[in-house]
C-alpha cells in the first residue's frame, strides 16, 4: 500500500476511536451509545456521508495546543431516514466532553447551511459539557453563529434535537429553538446553570435530575416533547417522526402507503361519548379510531393532558390532530394547554400539514391561579394560531363547546373550512345550568321553574342544529362515519390555496 493510503487509513482510524477506547468503555457504563453508534441506528444503514472528520480546534491556551482530536467532538454529516435525506450532528462526549470550540461551531454552522440550502430535515444528538472554557469568546462566538441558523431554519426545514446527555449552559439554546426536543430518561439532563452555581447563587441544593432531569422538563417546563427509556428507543422513535414530516415547507407532506379504507367506520364511536356530559371518556380513542392504522404519534403527551396534539395519517397522508381531552380537567383550556396548542398549530402551518381538531371543551379554566397565569394572553396564542394558518383546518365538535373556547378551537369563524359536529353536540355560550341561573335569577328559588327554564334553554340553544341553520357548522355527522367524512373533507381541501395580507411578521401575544 503507497505511504498515502496507510496515512489515510491510520487517520480514519484514530478518527473512529473518538476520545479512545477507555472514554467509550465510560460511555457505554452509563447506558449511553456513543455519538457513532447513535448516527448508525438512527440513519439507514450505509447511507451517512460524514463531513469534516479530520478538523482539529485552533487553541493554544491552557495547554490545548498539546491537546488534539479528530473531529473535535463533533460528528456531522449527511444521511437517509427510511429513503429521505437528512442532515445529523451528534455532540461526542468521548472528545473533550463534546464541548463546543470555534470549529467544532463551524462545524455545526455548515451542516445547518447544507440542510437549508439542500431543503432536508435537520437532527441534532446533544451529549455535551457547554462551551469549551479554554476558548473563552470564540466558544461564544460560536454559539451565535449556530442560533443565528437556527432561526433563519425555523419554518423552512424541520429542525429536531435528541437530548441524550449532559446539555448545559449556551448548549440548550440551540435546541430551545428547534421545532421538538426529546430526552432520555435518567441520562439526559438540560439546565443554564447547573446545580453547584444554583447552590453558590440561591443557596439551594438540587441535583441534576430534579434541576433539568427528563421528568421535569416533560412534566413541568415544557421544554422537552417527549422522552424514552434508553438511546435505542429514542433514535428509533425519531427515525419514526421523520416519516411524519415533510422534508421542507415547500415539498408537501410524505405519503405512504395505506391498506386503511379511508371509508372504513367505527360503529363503536357511536357510544364513545356519554350520554352525561358530566361523565369523561378518552378522545385518544377517537384519534386512534380515526387515523390509518391507529398510528398516532403524540407531542408533548406528559404536559397539558387536557389537550391532545400530535401526527397521524389520513389515506397514507401527514395530518396533525389537536383534542381536548375530557379525561383531564374536562378538556378546558388552560394556559399551559393553550400554548401547548398553538405552537403545534404553527408548526403544522408552517410545513403545510393539515390540520384535524376534535373538540370537548367546556371554556376556559377559571381561577385566580390562570387569571394571574396570563390565560389571557395565552389563550390568545391559540386563537392566533388558529386565525393565521392557512393550511385545511377540519373541525369536529364531539359534544360540548362553550363560550369563547367554541370560537378559539378551529371554529368556522377563525377560517375552518370544514366544520361537523356530532348529533349530541351542544354549542353555546355556556352550559345550560349556568346560563339559566344567569338569565332566570328571579326563579333561583323555584326548583320546577328552573327545571323548565333549563330544559328551555337546552332545546333552543344547545342543539348542534342551531348552528347548522346559521352555517356555523357544515353537517351533523354520525359519529361512526368521523373517519370517512373527515377523510373526504381532506382530500377536497389538497388543492387549496390561501394567502395571508403581505406583511413583515404578524405579532402573536407572546
Amino acid at each position: 500500500m503507497k505511504p498515502s493510503l496507510e496515512r489515510l487509513a491510520e487517520r480514519r482510524k484514530q478518527a473512529l476511536r473518538g476520545g479512545g477506547t477507555q472514554r467509550i468503555d465510560a460511555q457505554h457504563a452509563r447506558g449511553k451509545l456513543t455519538a457513532r453508534e447513535r448516527i448508525e441506528l438512527l440513519t439507514d444503514e450505509g447511507s451517512f456521508e460524514e463531513s469534516g472528520m479530520f478538523v482539529e480546534h485552533r487553541a493554544t491556551d491552557f495547554g490545548m495546543d498539546r491537546r488534539r482530536a479528530p473531529g473535535d467532538g463533533v460528528i456531522a454529516g449527511s444521511g437517509a431516514i427510511n429513503g429521505r435525506a437528512v442532515f445529523v450532528y451528534a455532540k461526542d462526549f468521548t472528545v473533550f466532553g463534546g464541548s463546543l470550540s470555534d470549529t467544532h461551531a463551524q462545524k455545526i454552522a455548515k451542516l445547518q447551511d447544507m440542510a437549508l440550502n439542500n431543503r432536508a430535515p435537520l437532527i441534532g444528538l446533544f451529549d455535551s459539557g457547554g462551551a469549551r472554557i479554554q476558548e473563552g469568546v470564540a466558544a461564544l462566538a460560536g454559539y451565535g453563529e449556530v442560533f443565528q441558523r437556527n432561526v433563519l431554519a425555523s419554518g423552512l426545514i424541520p429542525q429536531i434535537s435528541l437530548v441524550m446527555g449532559p446539555c448545559a449552559g449556551g448548549d440548550v439554546y440551540s435546541p430551545a429553538l428547534t421545532d421538538f426536543i426529546f430526552m432520555v430518561k435518567d441520562t439526559s439532563y438540560m439546565f443554564v446553570t447547573g446545580p453547584g452555581v444554583v447552590r453558590a447563587v440561591t443557596n439551594e441544593t438540587v441535583s441534576a435530575e430534579d434541576l433539568g432531569g427528563a421528568s421535569v422538563h416533560t412534566v413541568k417546563s415544557a421544554v422537552a416533547d417527549g422522552a424514552y427509556e434508553n438511546d435505542v428507543e429514542a433514535l428509533l422513535q425519531m427515525r419514526r417522526l421523520v416519516d411524519f414530516l415533510p422534508s421542507s415547507n415547500t415539498s408537501g407532506v410524505p405519503e405512504w402507503p395505506s391498506f386503511d379504507d379511508p371509508e372504513r367506520c367505527e360503529a363503536s364511536l357511536d357510544s364513545l361519548a356519554p350520554e352525561d356530559p358530566a361523565m369523561p371518556y378518552d378522545i385518544k380513542e377517537l384519534i386512534a379510531k380515526t387515523v390509518d392504522e391507529g398510528d398516532f404519534f403524540e407531542i408533548q403527551e406528559a404536559f397539558a393532558r387536557n389537550i391532545v396534539i400530535g401526527f397521524g395519517r389520513m389515506e397514507g397522508r401527514t395530518v396533525g390532530f389537536v383534542a381536548n381531552q375530557p379525561m383531564v380537567l374536562a378538556g378546558t383550556l388552560d394556559c399551559d394547554a393553550s400554548r401547548k396548542a398553538a405552537r403545534f398549530v404553527r408548526f403544522c402551518d408552517c410545513f403545510n400539514i393539515p390540520i384535524v381538531t376534535y373538540v370537548d371543551v367546556p371554556g376556559f379554566l377559571p381561577g385566580i391561579a390562570q387569571e394571574y397565569g396570563g390565560l389571557i394572553k395565552h389563550g390568545a396564542k391559540l386563537l392566533y394560531a388558529y386565525a393565521e394558518a392557512t393550511v385545511p383546518k377540519v373541525t369536529v365538535i364531539t359534544r360540548k363547546a362553550f363560550g369563547g373556547a367554541y370560537d378559539v378551537m378551529a371554529s368556522k369563524h377563525l377560517r375552518g373550512d370544514v366544520n361537523y359536529a356530532w348529533p349530541g353536540a351542544e354549542i353555546a355560550v355556556m352550559g345550560a345550568k349556568g346560563a339559566v341561573e344567569i338569565i332566570f335569577r328571579a326563579d333561583i328559588g323555584d326548583a320546577e321553574k328552573i327545571a323548565a327554564r333549563t330544559r328551555e334553554y337546552e332545546e333552543r340553544f344547545l342543539s348542534p342544529f342551531v348552528a347548522a341553520e346559521r352555517f356555523y357548522i357544515d353537517d351533523i355527522v354520525m359519529p361512526r362515519d368521523t373517519r370517512k367524512r373527515v377523510a373526504r373533507a381532506l382530500a377536497m381541501l389538497r388543492g387549496k390555496s390561501l394567502k395571508n395580507p403581505w406583511k413583515k411578521h404578524g405579532n402573536i401575544p407572546l
